[in-house]
């Protein structure tokens, strides 16, 4: 009778998908269990990928040399906000889809959109560096932007947010209006802001 009950529960566990057949009838309990626990290590492996992330803030152009002047923050005001996805995988590139809505205050008090992709690369303790491309929105400007992030950690285990940084942006963009001349604009800028 028991041994007819260890042919059974053999069975079960071989018909569950947890044992083959062979597997089974050749070995005991403990191997059954030694199994399982592989099994979990595998499912776990298998879910580890890329991770999905992002961030928010706000950029200051602080100096702007454009067709031949330079100009300051205090000369022309602007404010950008930046928002981004983050997908990395296992290594230390990364890849990052940023919108920055940028509102200037002087001359025409225009609303840009810029649609930022780049790769960012982890220095190690917080230090990144990273090259994105730049399509401004119904704007004749394209150009580049390379950038230096430093980040600090949170450390609140239920924060939505995971760190907060400082980046230094130098965005080079060349402007070619039709009918007009090209200004080519070069900015300094400031990024501060945090990530989830």
């Amino acid at each position: 009778m028991r041994r007819a009950s260890i042919v059974l529960a053999m069975l079960a566990t071989t018909l569950a998908g947890r044992l083959p057949l062979a597997q089974a009838q050749e070995s005991g309990a403990p191997q059954v269990q030694a199994q399982e626990s592989s099994a979990s290590q595998a499912q776990v492996q298998t879910q580890k990928g890329p991770t999905l992330g992002g961030h928010i803030g706000f950029v200051l152009p602080l100096v702007t040399h454009s067709g031949g002047q330079t100009t300051s923050l205090a000369d022309q005001p602007a404010v950008g906000f930046p928002v981004g996805i983050t997908v990395k995988g296992s290594g230390r590139t990364a890849f990052d889809l940023e919108f920055v809505p940028q509102y200037n205050a002087t001359g025409q008090r225009l609303t840009t959109l810029t649609v930022h992709p780049g790769l960012i690369y982890s220095l190690g303790h917080g230090y990144a560096v990273g090259l994105r491309a730049a399509f401004v929105v119904d704007n004749p400007t394209v150009g580049f932007t390379p950038l230096v992030n430093k980040s600090w950690p949170i450390k609140h285990n239920n924060s939505l947010f995971k760190a907060y940084f400082v980046e230094a942006d130098l965005p080079v963009r060349f402007n070619r209006p039709v009918g007009a001349p090209a200004t080519n604009p070069v900015t300094f800028a400031m990024h501060f802001g945090v990530a989830f």
